[in-house]
């Protein structure tokens, strides 16, 4: 089994990294691809899937994100594209919270989730999970990829975002995405928030 992949990211897809290693890139779907510059060093922890017309390798920046990947994986009726799309959107600590305390109202919350697939989720995980190491809902920073703090106007553009409806996850992914565009520059309030939202629509328009 290939436990990591580390090497120079060559560009980002909509839903995979090329990471160039040794003289080959290595093709690595996950959850935030565009949250790693080009030209940047990264190292991916990896869970293979193989099938009969192939095979794909799933990468996430942390052991215990790819761990909790592989158990999601577990559950009838949960593949790689619904595992993938639960940790693009929720947090480490926030899912394993939920699963914990049977929240069904959130994991309804993901693409592909209904109220049957969520029970099967808590129902298999919850006491694989009871000793699980994950930080508490809102202080999962492991998967959020390379440091980086939201301050004046772009901090002002997340907060705008969430009151459009985004939570606070989406809006600061989006602002981060929106930073690495920007460049330089120092816009205002209102070009951070037409920046970011560009960077909404086009994840969606991507799908999953």
């Amino acid at each position: 089994m290939i436990e990591f992949v580390e090497g120079e990211v060559v560009w980002a897809g909509p839903h995979y990294l090329v990471i160039r290693e040794g003289g080959i890139g290595y093709r690595v779907v996950c959850p935030r691809p565009y949250l790693w510059d080009e030209g940047k060093r990264v190292r991916l922890y990896t869970h293979p899937v193989i099938r009969e017309d192939g095979w794909t390798l799933y990468g996430f920046p942390d052991r215990i994100e790819r761990d909790l990947f592989s158990l999601l994986l577990e559950v009838s009726g949960i593949g790689p594209k619904a595992g993938l799309a639960i940790l693009a959107q929720g947090t480490v600590g926030e899912v394993v919270g939920a699963i914990r305390r049977e929240d069904f109202h959130f994991l309804t919350r993901f693409p592909g989730i209904g109220k049957k697939t969520a029970q099967r989720i808590v129902l298999d995980l919850k006491d694989k999970l009871r000793d699980f190491d994950a930080p508490a809902a809102g202080e999962d920073v492991s998967s959020a990829g390379p440091e980086w703090t939201a301050s004046g106007a772009a901090g002002e553009a997340i907060e705008a975002l969430m009151a459009l409806g985004y939570n606070e996850k989406e809006a600061s992914e989006a602002v981060r995405e929106a930073r690495k565009r920007l460049g330089d520059a120092e816009p205002a309030l209102d070009e951070w928030i037409r920046q970011a939202l560009q960077v909404s629509a086009k994840r969606l328009g991507g799908g999953m």
